[in-house]
């Protein structure tokens, strides 16, 4: 499966504690990220990731683009809701592709628990 992973800079903490409480999950998967997002994936916890361009420089375009061409199953993006985000067009490009393409979007960890349950048992009947 693959999935995309995105956090704004005050969430990449929070993003990288959900990983690493599912990183036998994340192992078995095809990862993508936005630039520093990528990066911080990679020094913590040694998974593969292909990197997109950080989020501001048209990473989460990228991502959209890919979720456009069918070439993304899943998006997690830990999004501050309280801090204002330069690239706030792109993010609600991304969202509304993710609806368009029904493409599975959790923002938060409340909600990608439940992504990450429904996909590891979806195939189980």
């Amino acid at each position: 499966m693959k999935i995309a992973l995105i956090a704004h800079d005050e969430k990449k903490d929070d993003l990288l504690r959900f990983i690493d409480k599912h990183l036998v999950f994340f192992k078995n998967q095809e990862l993508y990220a936005t630039g520093t997002t990528g990066s911080r994936i990679i020094e913590h916890t040694g998974l593969d990731v292909h990197r997109c361009k950080s989020g501001p420089l048209g990473g989460d375009q990228e991502i959209g683009a890919m979720v456009a061409n069918k070439a993304i199953d899943c998006i997690i993006f830990f999004r501050d809701p309280l801090t204002a985000q330069p690239h706030e067009p792109d993010v609600s490009a991304l969202l509304r592709l993710s609806d368009v393409y029904d493409v599975p979007l959790a923002t938060n960890e409340g909600t990608a628990e439940a992504v990450l349950y429904h996909l590891s048992h979806k195939d189980r009947g």
